[in-house]
């Protein structure tokens, strides 16, 4: 059964089965068949893959919801002990209902090219002295802790730290199943909001630090021609590479077709530096190239993804208030301190970031014109 099959199984009411998409999308849904029918077939034109699968969870979504409805009217059945099991049965319904609706958006959202591909993360300290340098290196340790917590790989490729134990900055690779697919939405400007440690009249500062998430390329994703790099060694020189400054250990790599460089200093090897350097180049370059290709498809999106965004407030740490806030989908959390250890909490919020990109994204091809 392919995706007509699914327009025919739901054409009675097309936007029932997908009522995330009239609550969270910017534009309303079209009141007539027309656009989701088109989006079907385009979908299907794509070759997309998932047209069993799509039907199927589109069948029980339509199955679930006529047995709640007939559960529901069980709730003014004179039986307090049968009212008490609809109760029970009801919410059983509703869980099972919102987590087919997730499959199906799922199911209709094409994966993007580099979901599956590691990446780099760069994390630089912004406005705010040492208290954003001393936040930088805590964002830095949230991350690597994630990394653990999704049983990724993660290696710090730089680490420039500050006198008194922050981070001016740093980049990591981190690698594993859809590595870049969780992470593409933490590139933009993270905001503080606390009392430092050597404020003594125990007023509020506010500090920010930047992230980028730059996506790996592959092989196929990505050909630079050893013509077009102009490699430069030199060196080390400051923070993170005093161990290394007697001898031409750094290594800068430039794109000349386009001006892009790359440096690294971390290592005492220039072979290892230089592979470093090799490595951020590429994603650089990668990163570049997917937003040139996708800039269309995204400039209407209030979630950017890699860098896009990097000048965007995506979200505050109130320590105060202990609290912290994602200003692109107004979602709040509380308990601070366990968000900061990278794992369910911050898990949690990326999920449900990438659900909102879906919701989107299906809201965008929907009101396309056919």
């Amino acid at each position: 059964m392919g995706l007509r099959a699914v327009w025919a199984a739901g054409r009675r009411a097309p936007w029932r089965w997908l009522p995330g998409v009239r609550a969270r999308s910017r534009r309303p849904p079209p009141s007539s068949a027309g656009p989701l029918r088109s989006v079907l077939q385009r979908l299907e034109a794509r070759g997309a893959p998932s047209g069993p699968e799509l039907a199927s969870a589109v069948q029980r979504l339509r199955r679930m919801e006529r047995d709640l409805r007939h559960t529901e009217r069980l709730l003014h059945d004179e039986d307090e002990e049968l009212r008490k099991l609809a109760e029970s049965e009801i919410i059983t319904c509703q869980k099972e209902i919102a987590e087919l609706n997730r499959q199906i958006v799922f199911l209709l959202i094409p994966s993007e090219e580099a979901d599956e591909n590691d990446l780099i993360l760069e994390l630089t300290a912004g406005i705010g002295g040492q208290e954003a340098m001393l936040f930088t290196a805590e964002m830095f340790d949230m991350y690597e802790q994630y990394a653990a917590y999704k049983k990724w790989h993660f290696e710090t490729l730089e680490y420039f730290p500050s006198e008194i134990g922050g981070l001016r900055h740093a980049t990591a690779s981190i690698g594993g199943h859809e590595a870049y697919k969780h992470l593409k939405f933490e590139g933009g400007v993270h905001r503080v909001q606390r009392v430092p440690k050597t404020e003594r009249q125990g007023r509020t500062h506010t500090s920010t630090m930047t992230v980028a998430v730059l996506p790996q390329p592959t092989e196929i994703n990505l050909v630079i021609h050893p013509k077009d790099l102009r490699i430069e060694t030199k060196r080390a020189s400051g923070a993170g590479g005093q161990h290394v400054n007697t001898t031409d250990s750094a290594v800068r790599i430039v794109h000349v077709p386009t001006g892009i460089a790359s440096e690294c200093q971390q290592e005492r090897s220039q072979l290892k530096n230089r592979e470093m350097a090799m490595k951020k180049l590429r994603a650089k370059l990668y990163s570049i190239q997917l937003e040139e290709e996708t800039s269309k498809r995204y400039s209407a999106r209030k979630i950017q993804i890699g860098t896009k965004g990097r000048s965007e407030k995506i979200r505050t740490y109130n320590f105060s208030q202990d609290r912290v806030t994602d200003h692109r989908i107004s979602k709040s959390f509380h308990d601070i301190e366990s968000f900061m250890l990278g794992e369910r909490l911050l898990d949690e919020l990326i999920h449900s970031l990438k659900e909102y990109s879906d919701y989107e994204a299906l809201a965008e091809m929907i009101s396309e014109k056919t």
